[in-house]
């Protein structure tokens, strides 16, 4: 078994890598940050309930530009070079880590900065989803395309675990810090990705902007295994999103601070990077559709039990189970995904990729927040992590081309196809 997985000895890769792993961990870093600082703040004039629902704004606001942005972004990264949109957008995500680092050294943090700064980073994220998603595979040569686009996956996942964990223990130690931190993240993630040389890609088409999004839709709608892939996530994570009331579970339900839910998200990173780091070295061959149906059940299933404990260690335990599923999950969808589409068209398939995402992650968000200031934290959570494990049962019965997909062996999307030769 190779010590280094083969795309990274490319260098090319190698810094894009870097550029993502770094980006991901600030992000969700600021995220996890934004969320506490919003439901600290308003829980100091507010019940838990009222907290709660300005808990969910923040998924909101951090949704909207994501809506609105996220099918011309796509646009934008098949016709722009997609480094320059992803440097472009990070360097936006440094401005705004910087410009809370100041105000939280200053001491003058309040909700309407947290909100504005939200949105920002809604704009950022919209344009730096599907550039980077659709840069990798440029970067390698087709025959370890699999690999890269696992660690790709790898790269992502790992931050949005990482991330918040990182974060947690920061603000524990100073308000100041995770954004101080972030800020250092998004200055690494900028040079790796101005490392990045020029790359070959196929001529965009001449149709028209507004053709060209929809061609992006029709492709998704059209290719069962590319829709049903990408709306399991939505709906199960939409649902089951118990991390998002994790403030909430550390400071009022399991009574351990700002500390506690940096262990608490410090929980499914152990899991995802166990989990990660496993299939950097052992990709999965066989039945991945079947293991990525089971990966969203037992993630279901691990949201019920941490919405039930009480305990810390079993929350803890419940967490790391919850973040390696996950990982597992978003391994297979990411790769069938960008092996079954065309380089020409990643731009903008990632794009509603990156809109079903933000769906599940802010509106998993604000669906948490409002649900739990209707019924409480805890029938939230556990009523989510049922509506997961439903949500598996039906998209295996709806798309039986999840269940039938036995390996990665995908056809070459971008090869020309011989015209057909009448009898």
């Amino acid at each position: 078994m190779a010590l280094i997985p083969d795309p990274l000895r490319i260098p090319a890769f190698r810094s894009y890598w870097v550029a993502r792993l770094a980006a991901t961990i600030a992000q969700m870093a600021m995220v996890i940050v934004i969320g506490w600082q919003v439901y600290d703040i308003a829980r100091q004039t507010m019940d838990v309930n009222a907290a709660a629902l300005r808990l969910g704004l923040i998924g909101v606001v951090q949704f909207v530009p994501l809506f609105c942005l996220s099918l011309v972004a796509g646009w934008v990264a098949d016709h722009v070079d997609r480094r320059f949109v992803a440097r472009a957008a990070v360097a936006l995500e440094l401005a705004c880590a910087a410009t809370l680092a100041v105000i939280a050294w200053q001491g003058a943090m309040s909700l309407g900065w947290l909100y504005a700064i939200a949105a920002l980073l809604g704009v950022a994220r919209a344009f730096a989803g599907p550039a980077l998603g659709a840069l990798a595979p440029n970067l390698v040569p087709r025959a370890i395309l699999p690999n890269a686009i696992a660690l790709s996956s790898i790269a992502w996942q790992s931050g949005t675990v990482v991330g918040p964990a990182i974060g947690g223990y920061l603000y524990a130690a100073g308000p100041a810090l995770p954004y101080v931190g972030s800020t250092l993240l998004f200055a690494i993630s900028l040079i790796g990705l101005l490392r990045i040389g020029p790359v070959d890609r196929p001529a965009p088409s001449t149709a028209s902007p507004w053709t060209q999004v929809g061609e992006g839709l029709r492709y998704v709608r059209h290719n069962r295994l590319v829709l049903g892939a990408i709306s399991l996530d939505l709906f199960a994570v939409l649902l089951g999103g118990a991390t998002a009331m994790l403030p909430i579970f550390a400071r009022d339900i399991l009574h351990a601070g700002p500390e506690g839910l940096g262990h608490l998200r410090a929980a499914p990173a152990l899991g995802a990077t166990l989990t990660a780091a496993w299939f950097a070295f052992r990709p999965l061959k066989t039945n991945v559709g079947v293991k990525m149906l089971i990966a969203v059940a037992v993630f279901g299933a691990a949201t019920i039990v941490f919405g039930l404990s009480r305990n810390m260690t079993l929350s803890l335990a419940c967490l790391a189970l919850l973040g390696a599923a996950d990982m597992l999950s978003v391994y297979v969808r990411q790769s069938l995904i960008q092996l079954y589409t065309p380089d020409a068209m990643r731009g903008r398939v990632g794009a509603v990729s990156t809109l079903f995402i933000s769906a599940s992650n802010e509106l998993g968000e604000a669906e948490s927040g409002f649900l739990a200031a209707l019924v409480g934290p805890v029938i939230a959570v556990v009523g989510g992590g049922i509506g997961a494990i439903a949500v598996v049962a039906i998209w295996a019965w709806k798309f039986p081309q999840l269940r039938l997909a036995t390996s990665f062996d995908a056809p070459d999307v971008d090869a020309p196809r011989a015209k057909e030769t009448p009898a």
